[in-house]
């Protein structure tokens, strides 16, 4: 039976990416998970795995770092949620690799790749690492939220942030708007605030969070109250007295 594990420092994107690979196949044990590339090579080192699926930006060492010091013990597969350029880079070096959030009709193409690659031996990484590491940024001194994971009737969904219109808290949960849907979670949007990016997401409310991109304007109501008008959607959003210079430039 095939062996791998998986090391990134987001729990729900381990989780997601574990769910996905059972889904498209089951033969593969995962035996182990890691959460920074430090703790990937000493898995690597103690349990031998066939597979090392690492995401590319980790806090201490990152994924790149971590494959340059695992080398042969495993074949190597970047997850990534980088743009094309760096896709193409993996696709010219022939390397395997995952894009985030994991999509179940991409991965059973790396699948398929994988399987013909299990008694074989991988690419040098030494001139491909490098390569890569040209195609890639620095990572953000501070790194923010990324993924929400949310209710949706019984389903549990991975919504990537930038496609949530806006956080709204209501007695017990908080919604999660975006363009086509909404979702439940039981983060406050006082612990949201802490982890999201105050560049796309502005507080306009105690109890709202709006994604600066998805704002068509600011109009006032017969009360005078400021309203947030939300591309798309006909709902407005109640701006609180202390957040309105935040609109003072619009």
């Amino acid at each position: 039976m095939p062996t791998a594990i998986i090391a990134d420092d987001e729990r729900l994107m381990r989780e997601q990416l574990k769910l996905r690979l059972q889904q498209v196949w089951p033969e593969l044990d995962i035996i182990g998970e890691a959460k920074n590339g430090e703790s990937a090579i000493a898995m690597v080192e103690a349990l031998r795995p066939d597979f090392s699926f690492l995401d590319i930006r980790m806090p201490g060492k990152s994924g790149l770092e971590a494959a340059a010091i695992i080398g042969a013990q495993s074949h190597i597969v970047f997850i990534t949620a980088f743009d094309q350029y760096a896709v193409e880079a993996f696709e010219r070096g022939a390397i395997d690799y995952v894009l985030k959030p994991a999509d179940t009709e991409r991965l059973k193409l790396t699948v398929e790749r994988l399987k013909s690659r299990l008694n074989t031996t991988g690419p040098d990484l030494r001139l491909l690492l490098a390569e890569l590491a040209k195609s890639t940024v620095p990572a953000p001194s501070k790194t923010y939220l990324q993924w929400i994971q949310a209710s949706i009737g019984q389903e549990l969904r991975l919504i990537p942030v930038e496609d949530v219109l806006f956080f709204h808290a209501d007695d017990k949960y908080t919604r999660v708007q975006t363009a086509s849907y909404e979702a439940l979670i039981r983060k406050s949007v006082r612990d949201l605030s802490a982890e999201l990016d105050p560049d796309l997401f502005w507080q306009i409310h105690r109890a709202t969070l709006v994604n600066v991109r998805a704002i068509n304007g600011v109009a006032r109501d017969l009360r005078g109250r400021h309203q947030v008008l939300i591309k798309g959607l006909t709902e407005k959003l109640e701006v609180s007295r202390s957040y309105l210079h935040l609109f003072k430039q619009m």
